[in-house]
This record gives structure tokens, sequence and C-alpha cells, in this order.
């Protein structure tokens, strides 16, 4: 026993070392000092900060910035912007640098160098998340919950899932151009001509561009005015018109439509699926509900599902959900299944962290504050429903304005858009004067005018114009859809 006790010790090192691999960093840096093309080769994902040795870090980050200026990066070339004093074991920093281009006999395997080099860096980041974890976990306060520590841990390694990196710093003016370029390049391919995704409403789309990657949209309205409903249309539309593209490195990425989250906090999953099946079958959700359709409309339903079932569109009824808890739900769906636009039905319903508990207007604060963060971290549009306050009603124009917004400011101020739903229908028919009169032809008139008819107001848009889409609303179906050209009405927010 005490002989393997000995071995044991003898065999096991005094300390783990951070994983990495030397020889691999070596051999891509000299692969790139001999010819420059191999830095094109692993530029789109590798940086600075995955190599371990500090020196190599310097050596790629110097090589890149001469390289991306059009000049040439060799032993001779680089040597004058690296310390000349610094020393590497028993060589200087010129001969180091002379012998790793020496040693590199080819630029064939320089990708296989740099995922190497990648992953030992993804590797370090792991265990310095675990270690984040466990200190948190032993220094935890007692009044720190530990689902926080929870979603804290997940959100990092949702990042590092889907970067290889913690988010933040500074982003280069080049990196950011090269973005917009492919963001035009993809409008200019995707159908209708979006730069966002379209919400499959025609007017919508031309007033919206699409709906836009990392904006927070509020979708507001009074009860009854069909603010869920347009939502289930959108989300429905963009579900059903998915189509994935598969890119360079065997992901794959929405070329049309995408991929639907909704957070349902009102209603169940399947109130909400019988919405979207009246919708696309054409068949009363009334009668759907109260079983009085005929065989006819069920043969209807069923066809109908059997097309829709495959729309990649996902539900979570969680009532009461607070914004951490929603946070790390969508980190899981995007990791998992993938993750294009998101629905939230609806933001009055959703819960603050514990120290906002008490004061609803701090919370509406924490909840709009954090879906827009949200959206710029899983970089996708999230669609939020609002409830508006009762002051519509003491109006003689029931148009929604920004003021009516309910509980907070802070959701005009967070939100990239605001849009109000409003049907005129709705209020003129509360109104109906007594029969025969003169009144009551006048009320009859407007009534042709409304019905059918409703308005998507855009009181607020950081990309683009206000102004008013005009929609026609199919209350039986709950469906929203597009005005026949000549049935437009006269533009009043232009």
């Amino acid at each position: 026993m005490a002989e393997a006790a000995r071995k044991f010790e003898e065999e096991t090192p005094l300390y783990r070392e951070a994983p990495a691999n030397i020889e691999a960093e070596q051999a891509l840096l000299g692969a790139i000092l001999v010819n420059n093309d191999a830095y094109y080769i692993v530029h789109d994902y590798l940086k600075p900060e995955h190599f371990f040795e500090p020196i190599h870090r310097e050596i790629f980050s110097k090589a890149s910035t001469m390289i991306r200026m059009g000049k040439i990066a060799t032993p001779v070339t680089l040597k004058t912007f690296l310390p000349a004093n610094d020393r590497v074991g028993d060589m200087t920093m010129a001969q180091y640098i002379a012998r790793l281009a020496a040693e590199a006999t080819t630029i064939i395997n320089t990708n296989d160098y740099g995922r190497a080099v990648y992953d030992m860096a993804l590797r370090r980041s792991l265990i310095r998340i675990g270690e984040d974890m466990v200190n948190a976990a032993f220094e935890a306060p007692v009044d720190a919950e530990p689902k926080e520590q929870i979603e804290e841990a997940e959100k990092a390694l949702f990042s590092l899932a889907e970067t290889g990196r913690y988010d933040g710093g500074f982003q280069s003016f080049e990196d950011a151009m090269a973005l917009a370029i492919e963001m035009a390049g993809a409008a200019k391919d995707r159908d209708g001509g979006l730069s966002g995704i379209s919400t499959g409403i025609r007017e919508l789309d031309r007033r919206l561009g699409g709906l836009q990657h990392s904006d927070l949209i509020i979708l507001a309205g009074r009860p009854a005015m069909g603010k869920t409903s347009l939502a289930t249309n959108i989300a429905f539309n963009i579900a059903g018109a998915y189509e994935p593209a598969e890119q360079a490195d065997g992901s794959f990425k929405a070329a049309n439509g995408g991929v639907v989250g909704f957070f349902s906090l009102e209603m169940s999953a399947e109130q909400l699926a019988t919405r979207i099946i009246s919708e696309q079958s054409e068949v009363s959700s009334s009668k759907i509900r109260r079983g009085s359709i005929t065989d006819a409309e069920y043969s209807k339903l069923v066809a109908c599902t059997e097309m829709m079932q495959k729309a990649p569109l996902y539900i979570d009824q969680t009532g009461g959900i607070s914004i951490a808890q929603l946070a790390a739900r969508a980190r899981r769906l995007k990791r998992q299944r993938g993750l294009d636009v998101m629905v939230i039905d609806y933001v009055q319903l959703m819960q603050g962290s514990s120290k906002t508990s008490g004061n609803r207007v701090q919370e509406i604060t924490e909840i709009t504050t954090g879906l827009k963060a949200l959206a710029k971290e899983l970089h996708v549009p999230i669609i939020a429903l609002s409830q508006l306050s009762r002051q519509v009603e003491n109006r003689d124009d029931k148009r929604p304005q920004l003021s009516d917004l309910r509980e907070s400011g802070s959701i005009e101020q967070d939100a990239d858009v605001v849009m109000f739903v409003y049907r005129e229908e709705y209020y003129l028919q509360a109104k109906e004067p007594k029969l025969g009169t003169d009144e009551h032809l006048k009320w009859q008139q407007e009534m042709n005018d409304a019905r059918g008819k409703a308005e998507v107001i855009i009181a607020k848009q950081r990309h683009g114009p206000t102004g008013a889409a005009q929609l026609a609303f199919q209350a039986e179906f709950t469906r929203f859809t597009d005005l026949a050209e000549e049935s437009h009405l006269p533009e009043r927010y232009e």
C-alpha cells in the first residue's frame, strides 16, 4: 500500500497547468510570417487574446495590423515594432521570430493550427467560468439566491458558446463596416429586399424594413384592440416562412423567416395555438372553442395543422416569469434550436428582481432595460406587448400616444420601435345612436368606412419615419392582413 501511494505521488504533478498548445501557436505564427495569406484563413475567428503565450499575442497582434494595412509582415519588417530588448529563452526577439519563420514548412495546415489555438483558449475560458462559479458559491452573501448564480453562469456559458469570447470591449470601425455591408448584401438577396426579418405583412415591412436585429419593439394597445392577434400573426408568418441556409462552418442560418420563441404569460399554449390555427384555416376561433364546427371544417383544421406543425415556433406559457428567467430560457433556446425572433405577451405580467419588488415603476424599468440588453446579446428582434393606461378612454380621439404607455417612461426610452394597434370600429360600436335619426345614418356611414380595418401607428422608430400602417382585420379569425390597394385609408401621421 505504501509503495502504491509513493508511486502515485511521484506520478501526480504538484499542480495542473492551464491547457495550451505552444507548438501550434509557433507553427501558426511561422506560417503567417512566411506567407501573409495564411492570416486570412484564421482572421475571422482568431484574436490575439486566444494565444496563451504573451509574446505570441504581441507578434500576432502586430502582424495582423500590418497585414490589414496592406504591408508585408516578415521577420525583417516586424522586428521594428517589437521590443528589441525582450528575450525568449536565450534568443533575442528578432532571433525568435526569425526561428518561427525558418521552421514553418507550409500554410496548408494553417486552419488546423488556428483551431487548435482557438480550442485551447475556449478550454481556458471554461476553467475561468468554473472557478468563478466555485468562488461565487463559497463567497455568496446570505441574501444571495443560488438561482441568480445559475443565471449568471448560464449567461457566461452562452456567450462562450456563441462567440468563443466574452462580449464587451471596443469593435473596430472596419469590422462594423464589414457587418453593415454584409447586412446590405443579405437584404438584397432576401425575399422582399428587406434589411430585417419580414413580418409577412407588406405594409408593416414597407415602413419598418422588416424586424431589425437587436431591436426592442414595443407593441401596445388597449384591451380588445388585437395586439396579441397581431403578435401571433407576425410570429407564425415568420416561423412559417423559415428557410435554413447552411453556413461555411456547417451551422444553419435563416435565409428567410426564422425560428420564433413566444413567451405567452397570459394565454396557455393551447389557446395560442387555437388562435393561430383559426387564422390559418379561416375557421372561427369561437366555433373551435364551442365545438360547433362541421365535419368539413374539422377536416380543414386537420389538414392545416399537418402543414403548420413543422413551423419552428416554440411557446413558453410560464406565467409571472422574471426577466432573468426569461433571458436564461431564451439563451437555452438559441443554443439548442436556434432563435431569430422573440415575442413576449406581455410586459406588465413579467416580474423584476427581488431588489425592485414593491416599486412597480422601477420593476418595469428593470424589465425593459433587460429586454433591450437581451436583444443585443442574442442579436435578435424582441417584440414585447404592453398595456396602455385608461386615459386613452377619456379623450375624444382615442388613438394612443407615447404618453399613454403604462407605468413607466422607460418603455418609450428603451424601445427602438413603439407601435400602437388601434381599431376605430371597436369604439364606434359602443356609440350607436338611436335608430332612425340623422345621427344614426352618419354613424352607419362611419361604421361602413371603419369595418374590418385597423391602424398600426408607428409612434417611434429609431431607424426610420413614424406613421400609420393601414391594415385589414378579420375579427372572426383574429387575423391582420394587408388592405387591398384601393382600400387604403388616408394618411394621418406622415
